[in-house]
């Protein structure tokens, strides 16, 4: 099956936020057919799995407006214009958490909702960390914690961590990590009530 391009006829900015942007862009398919997409432009993000040298992971929990929830995440933040996504992990951590580290590992990235938004959110593994004290953004009211591999596992089973780059980050460290015994932590039986 070949998959068809779609190719921007015109494009047009809708909405011109404080950080995201919204494009209503018409669109012809391989085909001819011709369509509406309308898309987020958003400068992408990054978060962290970051890791103490007991084998804590730290996470931090902040209520999230656009869902109407308190959700557990990993320390995460998004990009300033032009920004490089390694500078801006490490300064999220430190501002979220407080934690600085030595040892750093890129875990690739993901488009985290790709239907409609261009987010990018690129992934990192820290380790070796020093406490150095929060800076919290204005407006941002946060609290941190710090789980086992173990606890973790039970808060994805108990439908406690349901933010999707947490999933995926927390994910390929502890399927990877000596530590953590499990192969995955996300079998598809956690999802079938939620």
């Amino acid at each position: 099956m070949e998959i068809t391009k779609e190719t921007t006829i015109e494009s047009k900015l809708e909405f011109n936020g404080t950080f995201i942007n919204l494009k209503k862009d018409q669109v012809q398919l391989n085909n001819g057919e011709k369509h509406y997409r309308e898309v987020v432009v958003h400068p992408g993000g990054v978060a962290v799995v970051a890791i103490t040298d007991k084998d804590k992971i730290i996470l931090v929990k902040q209520w999230r407006y656009a869902v109407n929830d308190e959700l557990i995440e990993l320390p995460a933040g998004k990009l300033e214009e032009n920004e490089d996504p390694f500078f801006a992990i490490k300064r999220e951590l430190q501002e979220e958490t407080g934690f600085i580290a030595n040892n750093w590992e890129s875990l690739g990235f993901i488009y985290t909702a790709p239907g409609f938004c261009n987010e990018k959110l690129y992934l990192y593994k820290a380790t070796n960390l020093t406490f150095v004290g929060t800076n919290f953004d204005e407006g941002e009211v946060i609290q941190t914690f710090k789980f086992s591999f173990k606890e973790v596992e039970e808060l994805i089973k108990e439908g406690k961590i349901l933010d999707a780059k947490t999933l995926v980050g927390l994910n390929k460290v502890m399927s990877q990590s000596s530590i953590y015994s499990g192969a995955t932590i996300l079998p598809l039986k956690y999802f079938s009530d939620y």
